[in-house]
């Protein structure tokens, strides 16, 4: 069963994760977690739990998580986004096909201001991101 298992398991948390190494190798054959660390994703941040001081092995493996995690991350905040135009779509087609004038009335505005702004931040990004090309 030991051999199964990774030396380490990261308990996700809210920016990052608390960092255990995981031992089977004891005389009940009893799984034992030691936390290690916490690591902040947001700022790439390990903090040592306690007194203890990290090993090369305990860095490098924290490191490769974060490197991973991190990449998660952004393919999960792209595909969000997909989503987010896909479900633009779907009300769209509600709006037109299903939406009773008090459902729509309820909406309404709410739905204007959001694409509004999403529009104007859109606008200008895309703007700059011209700019930034014809000065290239």
């Amino acid at each position: 069963m030991g051999a199964d298992l990774p030396d380490y398991y990261f308990r996700i948390r809210e920016n990052g994760a608390a960092v255990f190494r995981v031992d089977t190798e004891n005389r009940q054959r009893r799984i034992e977690m030691d936390q290690v660390a916490v690591v902040n994703v947001k700022n790439g941040e390990v903090k040592p739990h306690g007194d203890r001081v990290l090993s090369e092995a305990d860095i490098a493996a924290i490191q490769d998580w974060l490197d991973k995690r991190v990449a998660l991350l952004a393919e999960r905040d792209i595909d969000d986004i997909h989503r987010a135009v896909d479900y633009l779509n779907i009300t769209t087609q509600w709006v037109q096909s299903k939406a009773t004038d008090e459902q729509l009335e309820n909406v309404t505005d709410a739905l204007l201001l959001a694409m509004h702004d999403l529009r104007t931040i859109l606008v200008r990004k895309k703007a700059d991101r011209l700019l930034k090309d014809d000065e290239s």
